[in-house]
């Protein structure tokens, strides 16, 4: 049993380094990297946890919840107090909590706009492990974090955007995980999704295999701790005896964890296994679904070749979450590993709680958590729009011209991205800006966010779009394009910006303005206040009308453009809902929309959700699938009875599968109702019952 104290690295003698913000951090003097501080993710019974943020309310309410599960808090932080709360030491700065409470780790309970300079404080106070749940963090804020991250080898950043992590077996929790759902074992996971992870753990809870330690990826564009990073920590964890990884459309994590998997084999002769699923496999491209991450940019792999990918890497794929207990029951005998055995000793672990008990129903200071997790879309202008603010940057280099005609057969591809793997912008550049080849021939050249790409990063991205035969002047003029949109993406806290280019008849570049991909990071302006004037060129009567309703209500919905599709789908969750659309797939059975009610789920935003769902004349039949982490099962069903009641329902039959929190009061709630729903608690029978009346005459 993990009982002992989690160690942090042990630090040498360390020279100081000063970085570009003024701030200096130390650093090895043998010099280590960040990469050396993922073993300080392996938390247990005695780790040291304190709190930032912590006399405000949801922290409080966290706090409260995580001592009663058997977390070690030994006090908290919050600027310019001090004394006690909840019994406990409370500090006015970091470095006095570092000094007297000699902390392990730190929770980052901070609202988004202050949550960057919150982690760069526990940065800067050395703390090993730092846990970031908060969502709308801006983009280039992390950006900013995670460069400094690259400067030292103390501290290990886990988010943000993300549950965060809990040893079940450590009795640890930093985060907000539902603690009813889980129960001490040895199986590992890591997960992208909150709600995907949740159904996971519940489906490895009721398996009685238990979970050694989970850890929350995040669904934002860059993670603090990824999927290789966790895969390491499971790998020499003693109490980790199977491995779960849950991904999702968006970047190359599980590209880079496939190329981890297959050299894990290579070199071990008796693999822990590892089960994994992805999600999005039908999701649209382009669009992003939910999770701020969850879209994949020009070059990436869709989600159904990433599935692919880590299969041929020797990992066993599950198409729906449910399925994981099974599956690694099943890879345990198969891998030589005891099943019985593992379950016997997990049994023997103390249980605080697990899903096959009464469940308690969330608390008021539960909700307060889960309202807090809505999810976020960024801004896509279009190449028309993207044109007034690019203009005064292409000013900038003499020569270059927006032209409106679309790009000829021999145009080159160029731009500014993120480099998801390296945490970092990118300068990206391809010798062919055609779509069909843009996967195979595109490269990412990553550059410091504080210091922008340097002349040789600039020299090496221009070599690969293979301008030889191009005169110098266009030469020349490619340097000073990706100088200025470099420019223009740090100042407009852009994600993506991009366009296909081509040399005109007296040798000068041209960007060609339909080609225009100009993508700019929401939390900026939601969250920070910032970038107003380019968030003021968002044309909404140009979106799909629904989806900007949703967004009133903290909806995220996106139309499916199937003409052959018939099931509305309302779920909770990005991750679960990306999954229940290609679920349906799997069924025989095709979804009109995706639909995360998201952690602000109430009785008024299932109300909504199917006011959404039943505008579109294709909906024969509604699935409504909950898997009640944060989200109470019994509200989930008052609302859709509070739906069935104020709303014209149109004669729709609807399908409720309600899983997890305060399920059996749900599925009662529906049972007893006398309307005409039929409700499940499997996500099989529920979805094959879905597809039956989707596809009846």
């Amino acid at each position: 049993m993990r009982g002992l104290r989690a160690s942090p690295i042990k630090p040498r003698r360390s020279p100081v380094r000063s970085t570009a913000s003024g701030r200096s951090f130390s650093s090895s003097a043998t010099w280590r990297s960040y990469d050396d501080t993922v073993q300080n993710i392996r938390i247990g019974k005695h780790t040291r946890v304190i709190y930032q943020g912590f006399t405000g309310r949801v922290a409080t309410g966290n706090a409260k919840d995580s001592l009663a599960y058997g977390t070690n808090i030994v006090g908290g932080v919050t600027p310019g107090k001090e004394g006690e709360h909840l019994g406990l030491p409370l500090l006015p700065d970091l470095r006095k909590a570092k000094d007297q409470l000699k902390p392990d780790a730190t929770a980052v309970f901070v609202a988004a706009p202050q949550c960057g300079k919150a982690i760069e404080d526990a940065i800067e106070a050395e703390i090993p492990l730092i846990v970031a749940v908060a969502e709308h963090i801006p983009l280039h804020d992390i950006m900013r974090v995670s460069s400094i991250l690259k400067t030292q080898s103390k501290s290990r950043l886990v988010g943000a955007n993300a549950p965060g992590i809990i040893s079940p077996i450590g009795q640890c929790r930093i985060g907000f995980q539902p603690l009813p759902t889980f129960a001490p074992g040895h199986i590992g996971i890591v997960a992208k999704s909150g709600t995907l992870s949740y159904e996971t753990v519940a489906s490895i809870t009721r398996s009685g295999l238990g979970q050694s330690l989970c850890i929350g990826m995040g669904g934002d564009i860059i993670a603090g701790t990824n999927l290789v990073d966790a895969l390491k920590v499971f790998e020499a964890d003693p109490e980790t005896e199977g491995i779960i990884l849950v991904g999702e459309v968006g970047g190359r994590a599980e590209e880079d964890a496939a190329e981890w998997i297959k050299d894990y084999h290579r070199r071990v002769s008796q693999p822990k296994p590892i089960a994994a699923l992805v999600g999005g496999l039908h999701a649209p491209p382009g669009r992003i679904m939910g999770h701020a991450g969850a879209w994949a940019a020009r070059g990436e792999r869709s989600a159904k070749e990433k599935y692919s990918i880590l299969q041929q890497a020797g990992a066993t794929m599950v198409d729906h979450p449910e399925n994981f207990g099974g599956a690694m029951k099943a890879l345990l005998s198969q891998s030589g590993r005891d099943p019985q055995r593992i379950m016997k000793d997990a049994s023997n672990q103390k249980r605080g709680y697990h899903t096959q008990r009464q469940r308690p129903a969330l608390n008021a200071r539960q909700s307060r958590l889960a309202q807090q997790q809505q999810q976020k879309r960024d801004l896509v202008l279009s190449p028309h729009g993207a044109a007034a603010p690019l203009e005064p940057y292409l000013d900038q280099v003499d020569g270059i011209s927006l032209v409106r005609e679309s790009e000829p057969h021999d145009a080159f591809y160029v731009g500014i991205t993120v480099d998801r793997t390296e945490r970092a912008p990118c300068i990206v550049t391809s010798p062919t800006a055609s779509r069909a080849q843009l996967e195979r021939r595109v490269r990412r050249f990553a550059y410091d966010w504080r210091r922008g790409p340097s002349e040789a990063t600039i020299k090496q991205a221009i070599e690969h779009m293979q301008l030889d035969a191009a005169p110098p002047a266009a030469r020349a003029q490619v340097s000073g394009l990706l100088q200025v949109l470099a420019k223009m993406y740090k100042e407009t806290e852009a994600v993506t910006l991009s366009g296909s280019v081509s040399v005109d008849e007296k040798g000068n570049l041209r960007i060609h303005q339909p080609s225009i991909i100009a993508q700019f990071d929401d939390a900026a302006f939601k969250s920070g206040k910032r970038q107003e004037d380019i968030h003021s060129l968002r044309q909404k009567d140009a979106e799909v009308p629904e989806e900007v309703e949703a967004e009133k209500d903290g909806i995220v919905f996106v139309k499916l453009d199937d003409p052959e599709a018939n099931i509305g789908t309302l779920v909770n969750g990005a991750g679960l809902a990306m999954n229940t659309v290609d679920a349906l797939r799997l069924h025989g059975g095709k979804a009109t929309n995706f639909l995360d009610t998201g952690g602000k789920a109430t009785s008024e935003t299932v109300k909504k959700s199917f006011e959404l769902i039943l505008q579109d004349p294709r909906v024969k039949v509604i699935f409504v699938n909950i898997f009640g982490g944060l989200t109470d099962g019994g509200m989930i069903a008052e609302g859709v009875l509070l739906a069935f009641k104020e709303v014209d329902m149109k004669g729709k039959p609807v399908v409720v599968r309600i899983r997890g929190t305060n399920e059996e009061t749900g599925q009662r709630i529906i049972a007893e109702s006398g309307l005409a729903l039929e409700a499940f608690d499997g996500f099989e029978e529920a979805a094959d019952r879905v597809v039956e009346i989707a596809n009846s005459s």
